[in-house]
This record gives C-alpha cells, sequence and structure tokens, in this order.
C-alpha cells in the first residue's frame, strides 16, 4: 500500500510524473521568440547561454527541493525565505514574485503574444490595434475569472498537446534541412554579451519551481525530487538547443531579421504557408494559456496577501458576493498586466521579470546555507550532496547574471525594492501606533 504524507495526500506520483510536470510548466511562451534575440548577439554560439541557464535553475531547483523538504508550510518561496530570515524578507519576496516577476513576465508574454499575431496579421503593428486587441483580451480574462469558471484537467492536456506538437514537427523535419556552414561560429563571444543574452534567455527557464508544490504527492521525494530535477531539466536542454539549432542552422545570418516570430519563418520554409499557421497558432495557443493560468493564480496570492496584511490593500482580499471569487484582486492584476503590456517592450519585461526572479532564487539559495547552520537534524529532509557547494555556485552564478543589468536597470530594481522597504517598515510602524493606543 503507497504511503501517505503527513497532509493525508497519496504519494502517488513517480519519477516520470514529476519529470513530465516540470517539463510542461517550463517549456512554455518564451521558447517561440527568444531564439532570435539569442542569434542576435551569439549567432551559432547561443547553445552557450542555454547551457548556462540549464546549469543555473539546476542548482536552483536543487536548493528549492532542499529547502522545501525542510518548511512544509504553504507558500513556496516565501515560506522558505520568511522561516529563514524573518517578516521581512518573507514581505520583499511575495511583493517582488507578484509584482515584479510574475506581472513583469505576463505582461512580456501578452506583448509576444501580439507581436507573434501581427506576423499574420499586420493590423496588429499599430499601437492603437494593439492597445484594443490587449484591453480586449484582459477584459475577457477578468469576466471569465470572475463568474469564476474552472478550466478542466481535458482542456489543459489539449494546450499542452497543441503547444509543443508544432516544435516537435520543426525539430524533426528541421534537422534535414540544416546547413551545416549556418552553425560555424564566428568566434568566441564577449563574455559580457553571453551575460546579457543568458540574463534574457533565462525568462525560458523560469516557473519550475511550481512543479514542487505537489511534493506531498511524491513517491520517494528524497529520491524522485533531484532525479526529476535533473531528467527534466536535460530534457529541456535538448529541446531548446534543438530548437536553436534547427533555426540557426536554416535561417543563418538572417535569423535576427525575424525577432517577433522566428520560428513561423523556419516553419515556412519547412512547410510553407501552412507551415507558419500552424506555428503561430501554436504560440498563441501557448501565450493565452499561460495568461488565462496566470491570470488566475496571481490574484489569488493578492487576495491571500491582503487577507494577510501582508500588502497593505485591504479592498485587495474583497469577495464577490455572487461568485464569491476575489474580484477586485483579479481586476486589479488584470488592469496592472494590461498596462506594462501595452508600454513595455519584451526584451525589458523579460529582463526585469527574470532580475526579480533571480532575486528570489538567489534568497532560497541563502536559506539552504542557513537552514544548514542551525544544524538541526531531519531525517526526512533531502540534502544536497557536496555540502555548501550548491547553494553557493548557484548565488555565484546568480549574481554574475544579475552583473550583466545596465545601470538604469539595476536603479530601476534598487528603487522597486526600496519602495517595498518604505512600505513594509510604515505598515510595522502604524501596527505598533495602535498597539500602543490600546
Amino acid at each position: 500500500m503507497e504511503k501517505s504524507s503527513e497532509e493525508g495526500l497519496k504519494r502517488e506520483i513517480g519519477l516520470w510524473g514529476l519529470t513530465s510536470n516540470i517539463v510542461n510548466i517550463v517549456i512554455g511562451s518564451g521558447i517561440f521568440v527568444l531564439p532570435a534575440i539569442v542569434s542576435e548577439k551569439l549567432g551559432a554560439a547561443g547553445i552557450l547561454a542555454y547551457l548556462f541557464c540549464g546549469f543555473l535553475i539546476t542548482m536552483i531547483m536543487l536548493c528549492f527541493a532542499e529547502v522545501g523538504s525542510r518548511v512544509t508550510v504553504t507558500g513556496g518561496a516565501y515560506a522558505y525565505i520568511e522561516q529563514a530570515f524573518g517578516n521581512y524578507f518573507g514581505f520583499l519576496t511575495t511583493n517582488i514574485f507578484v509584482f515584479g516577476s510574475s506581472l513583469m513576465a505576463a505582461s512580456a508574454v501578452a506583448n509576444a503574444l501580439v507581436n507573434t499575431l501581427a506576423t499574420f496579421i499586420p493590423l496588429f503593428e499599430g499601437s492603437f490595434a494593439k492597445a484594443f486587441f490587449l484591453i480586449s483580451i484582459f477584459s475577457l480574462l477578468v469576466i471569465i475569472n470572475v463568474i469564476g469558471v474552472k478550466k478542466g484537467i481535458t482542456l489543459v492536456k489539449i494546450t499542452t498537446i497543441a503547444k509543443l506538437t508544432p516544435l516537435l514537427l520543426l525539430i524533426l523535419f528541421g534537422i534535414t534541412k540544416v546547413a551545416t556552414s549556418n552553425l560555424a561560429w564566428k568566434g568566441v563571444p564577449e563574455l559580457s554579451d553571453l551575460g546579457k543574452i543568458s540574463l534574457i534567455l533565462f525568462f525560458a527557464f523560469q516557473g519550475a519551481e511550481g512543479s514542487l508544490s505537489i511534493s506531498g504527492e511524491v513517491k520517494n521525494p528524497k529520491r524522485t525530487v533531484p532525479q526529476a530535477i535533473f531528467l527534466s531539466f536535460s530534457i529541456i536542454l535538448i529541446f531548446y538547443i534543438s530548437i536553436q539549432l534547427v533555426a540557426q542552422g536554416i535561417l543563418g545570418d538572417s535569423f535576427s531579421n525575424f525577432k517577433a516570430s522566428p520560428l513561423a519563418e523556419v516553419a515556412r520554409q519547412l512547410f510553407g504557408p501552412i507551415g507558419v499557421t500552424m506555428m503561430i497558432a501554436g504560440a498563441a495557443i501557448s501565450m493565452a494559456g499561460y495568461l488565462s493560468s496566470d491570470s488566475m493564480n496571481m490574484p489569488r496570492v493578492l487576495f491571500r496577501s491582503a487577507k494577510d496584511q501582508v500588502i497593505p490593500i485591504k479592498q485587495l482580499s474583497s469577495v464577490h458576493s455572487k461568485y464569491s471569487t476575489p474580484y477586485i484582486s483579479i481586476i486589479v492584476y488584470a488592469i496592472l498586466t494590461c498596462f506594462f503590456s501595452i508600454t513595455g517592450e519584451f526584451r525589458q519585461l523579460a529582463i526585469f521579470a527574470s532580475s526579480s526572479a533571480l532575486l528570489i532564487y538567489m534568497g532560497v539559495a541563502l536559506a539552504v546555507i542557513k537552514f544548514r547552520m542551525k544544524k538541526e537534524k531531519d531525517e526526512a529532509a533531502f540534502k544536497i550532496a557536496g555540502g555548501y557547494t550548491v547553494p553557493i555556485i548557484a548565488i555565484i552564478t546568480i549574481l554574475w547574471f544579475l552583473s550583466n543589468l545596465s545601470a538604469k536597470e539595476v536603479i530601476g530594481l534598487a528603487i522597486f525594492v526600496a519602495i517595498l522597504s518604505m512600505i513594509y517598515f510604515v505598515m510595522n510602524f502604524s501596527k505598533v501606533t495602535e498597539r500602543e493606543k490600546e
């Protein structure tokens, strides 16, 4: 009989189940757009950026696996960092996650969706049409989520197949059309260029931490979790590098001319007009599916944070009297995402999303070190081999990635953290004042 977790959940998810979950979450909309950005700076040497990102995310996920096996309460990175370093850092984590990483990632995906459709429908190249389309999309998502329509698992499976099928076909058929001369390196890329592109590309590797939330239902998690991490990212790397090599091998020096939808151009050369339709449809479904999930999930985080007074806006915890949904949070999150997707540009939104996520990931790596320093014995906890090696490598690599931010981007990130810090201390001061009055 299969053992149950301490929460009473059945441990029924094996190695391939957890591996599939990670692969499904990570391979998303970014890969439809980012290959051209990688090629623009690095050319055929772009695979180096994929290897750097794959190495870093594997180190990070191992840190998540260890600290997640020690801190078993709900909350993910927020709970890990808060228990390790206190309320202030927990507050920063929640808000950076919601308003930095997730909000900017969703805005980048929405921006990329319009750019992708514009290759098929030129009307979307105009700023007015773009704004109208995005406002319509987010209005529809608000209506759906406020009414409380549930997305069935069948729909998830269909969208996943629709997302991965055109990419797999592109790889399998594209291999036969690759010109090896297009894959020749024109020199070793500058370390600064490699760092900047890796920072943008990291956008395509984010999200795997969410897959570890089902660890309570995984068979033999001490062994299965690390194996699934290595296996899934091996699959993801092979998939990503294959796409990059095929696209580079077919398009060559013209690769960077198709920034809006590079894979659609590859599909056109392979399959003709039907290939463009297939690839754009796959990209649109992938991006729309991401936005649908994000607009359903993240408002709940806003709602919970407001209810717990982590975010000092009481109205965000309001529940609709008829539909029993956090409608204010849904509306506010949609408005913010729509605004940034209209006013922002994919590259900058992706960089801000990646840098915000990297700050959170660094906090988790530091939490691993903090918990190990306590030297509390927990036989059930998963422990990374090699002592402090993995979290230290993760921290150093994250700092190298962040060092490639421009001065303007660093200032923007610092101002964001400073504003959050000011809000936190004002909230604390208000609470102390209220207690003294009592």
